[in-house]
């Protein structure tokens, strides 16, 4: 039978070229394996959820009310959705495993930034892990104003007010993206288009894009593959050692994510109600929060006239700022280049600057995450509402240069200590 098969499917070459691939043997290079895993399961439970969701601003019943008020179509089918067994859990199972897609990406860019693995013949795969990083968080938020409720009026409220405010083109691009003005009957219907079709699509296809490439150009070998077998891929073939380890992987964080949604409730639609005119407190997940923040700490009075265009601050907190930050990312290939193909992870203390320009970089961000809380700051009595914004932009901007300037002292203690004890081995050898 094999030797029939392969007469005909040629499943010997398959053999050799794919699924006798080697996978490098360390923890950090799983971290892309349940990103993919995160997709998969988010495509299955998506593809359930969407046999039951009605993607409508129709008036409805309300199932939650016996009067007979009237609630939309979309609304009401989260609750239906709810009322099902396991419908509730398979809601929750949806939302953290588009958390965990998303952090699980940052961590894999983060591994491949600090160990040099964007470099020469790579950094075509650096962009589209960029890319699929934006897209994920693209479908997540589409994904959560689905339901349609309170929270998700006023955040489409937001986005809606976000894509308007991109002067001269701002009002056109809100409605062709949003079918019309908001909110408009068509909105649910052309935001769930989005959701299930468009940015899945483009992200199988980055995905798809992204494995290929590094199919055919290997992963960067871990440090210890060079001294081990110098220009020889070193690692487990996918079948029969490495299958059985991501499956595995597969298991206990999709068992993880299931253990999270049994208990950890999230968005709940019957508390936010359906749409109205009280905007509810609205924050986005972990990977949006520092664009909240930065939102929430720019004067109001931020704006400007220029050659008929308006320029105000959501433009600048939630497109300029963000894009700017987005272009940086994409030129760090372009900046941080070799003219040698790179093989090997580099050790991420032997380049001082590039490992301290990133964890300023995370400080950074970490720092607009928290300004997104600055109501509750305020509130709490730890800021003060004249002096909130204030502090938290100086905190933006001082907190990253200390964060800079302290993790080049420790790489150099750091390097310091290894030489010393290369000095003593040598040393040792010689009298010896």
């Amino acid at each position: 039978m094999n030797q029939w098969l392969d007469e005909r499917l040629h499943i010997s070459r398959l053999n050799d070229k794919f699924l006798r691939k080697a996978f490098p043997v360390h923890h950090s290079f799983f971290l892309g394996e349940i990103t993919l895993f995160a997709l998969i399961v988010l495509i299955l439970t998506g593809a359930i959820l969407a046999l039951f969701y009605e993607p409508s601003t129709v008036l409805v019943k309300n199932p939650l009310d016996p009067t007979g008020a009237t609630v939309p179509a979309a609304w009401a089918s989260a609750i239906n959705i709810n009322a099902m067994p396991f419908g509730d859990m398979l809601r929750r199972m949806h939302h953290w495993m588009a958390n965990l897609m998303v952090g699980a990406g940052l961590m894999h860019m983060m591994r491949v930034y600090f160990t040099g693995a964007y470099k020469k013949p790579r950094e075509i795969n650096w962009w589209i892990g960029l890319l699929l990083i934006i897209f994920s968080a693209l479908t997540a938020v589409t994904g959560y104003t689905l339901p349609y409720d309170n929270f998700a009026f006023t955040t489409l409220k937001v986005v809606v007010g976000i894509a308007s405010s991109i002067p001269w083109i701002g009002e056109w691009v809100g409605q062709a993206a949003f079918a019309g003005k908001f909110p408009g009957p068509g909105i649910i219907s052309r935001v769930y288009g989005y959701h299930i079709m468009l940015l899945p699509g483009i992200l199988l296809a980055l995905t798809g894009a992204h494995m290929l490439i590094m199919i055919k150009q290997k992963h960067t070998q871990p440090r210890y593959a060079k001294e081990l077998a110098y220009k020889k891929i070193v690692g487990v073939p996918l079948i029969t050692q490495q299958t059985p380890i991501m499956l595995m992987l597969a298991l206990v964080f999709t068992g993880l994510v299931m253990l999270f949604a049994a208990f950890i409730p999230v968005h709940p639609v019957e508390v936010f109600g359906p749409p109205s005119n009280q905007s509810p407190i609205v924050k986005p997940d972990f990977y949006l929060l520092w664009v909240f923040g930065i939102l929430a700490i720019l004067p109001g009075s931020l704006e400007f006239n220029l050659w008929g265009g308006v320029f105000n601050a959501e433009f600048f907190g939630a497109i300029v700022t963000p894009g700017i930050i987005i272009g940086l990312l994409f030129a760090i290939p372009l900046i941080d280049r070799s003219n040698e193909n790179q093989y090997y992870a580099e050790n991420p203390t032997d380049y001082p600057v590039r490992l301290a320009l990133g964890i300023a970089f995370f400080v950074m961000i970490a720092v607009f995450s928290v300004a997104g809380y600055r109501p509750e700051l305020v509130l709490s009595g730890v800021l003060t509402e004249g002096n909130a914004n204030t502090i938290l932009w100086i905190l933006a901007v001082v907190l990253p240069i200390v964060a800079y300037f302290v993790t080049i002292g420790i790489v150099r203690g750091i390097r310091s200590l290894r030489e010393a004890d290369e000095r003593e081995m040598r040393q040792a050898a010689a009298d010896d």
